[in-house]
């Protein structure tokens, strides 16, 4: 069975298409294809407060081109999930309508909760030691999702509007990010030790760049050393250098802030990236969804 995920974010879209193979009752999950396309819905809606007609006709475009991709591939089920940037522009139900009529999408904004959740249904906890404590960091373009996990449970989870495009554009005030911080501290407290884990495109490139193999733990004090290097290259350096995509190039100094600051007031020496987000959740979710139809039937 094929299904395919649409995640609209602040920063880029993405379409994933994920094959789900069932053998005794068990699924197994294998990404097909990944589309992303960098739109920045986060840089009209955060500075704007709406999604600009320039933008809106760029995000028509891709849902369209995303509907046609849909198609061809004869996926079981998709869904279609906004998030921070789209929670934020005024006119987000005019765009939203205007992609139900010009490209046959329906799309759902939601709410920092329920995106932390989709997050959850990645079901990361059952691959986890059940003897330790998890801090599950996810920075997007508008918004961050923090989750801690003990004896394989969420304990606490939280949505922040904490992120890329945010701290880019000078929109997270000092009050606010002081918040932030001070809630991380004080929910980990009894916690430790803590063992990260981080997902979202900035964080993956960065454990990318440390040539570390998947499901390898990557110390603190090293990716402290990598986000500093990052920093001390320009943007046309990390594009040209490093080798990174413009749009990649100048977020990921602010992720590289967020993501350090995390893991500094909950004292987490150690961080895994499984590189799962949003997408793989919509995906689990769509199979589960799936399956009980199949059961009633």
């Amino acid at each position: 069975m094929k299904f395919a995920a649409i995640d609209i974010g602040s920063n880029a879209v993405r379409l994933l298409f994920c094959n789900v193979y069932e053998d005794k009752g068990e699924a197994s999950f294998k990404k097909a294809e990944l589309i992303r396309v960098p739109i920045r819905l986060g840089e009209d809606s955060f500075l704007q407060g709406r999604i600009s007609t320039k933008k809106a006709d760029k995000l028509v475009t891709a849902m369209k081109a995303f509907r046609n991709l849909m198609d061809v591939y004869e996926v079981v089920d998709y869904r279609a999930c906004a998030t921070s940037a789209m929670r934020d522009a005024e006119n987000r139900y005019e765009v939203v309508e205007r992609i139900r009529k010009e490209a046959d999408i329906k799309i759902e904004i939601i709410d920092g909760k329920t995106e932390a959740d989709i997050i959850y249904s990645n079901h990361i906890e059952e691959h986890l030691d059940p003897n330790t404590n998890y801090l599950y960091i996810d920075i997007g373009g508008g918004s961050t999702e923090i989750t801690l996990f003990s004896k394989n449970k969420a304990i606490v989870s939280q949505s922040f509007n904490v992120g890329t495009i945010r701290m880019l554009h000078n929109q997270i005030d000092k009050d606010y990010w002081s918040y932030f911080k001070n809630w991380i501290k004080e929910i980990t407290t009894g916690y430790k030790p803590l063992i990260a884990i981080g997902s979202g495109g900035n964080i993956n490139k960065l454990f990318k760049m440390t040539g570390r193999k998947p499901n390898k733990p990557l110390a603190t004090s090293k990716l402290k050393s990598l986000c500093e290097l990052v920093e001390s290259y320009s943007y046309e350096e990390r594009v040209q250098v490093l080798g990174m995509n413009p749009d990649r190039a100048d977020v990921i100094i602010p992720a590289s802030k967020i993501l350090m600051s995390v893991l500094k007031k909950a004292e987490i020496d150690k961080i895994l990236v499984p590189q799962i987000g949003l997408s793989d959740g919509i995906v689990h979710q769509l199979y589960e969804k799936h399956r009980v139809k199949m059961i009633i039937e």
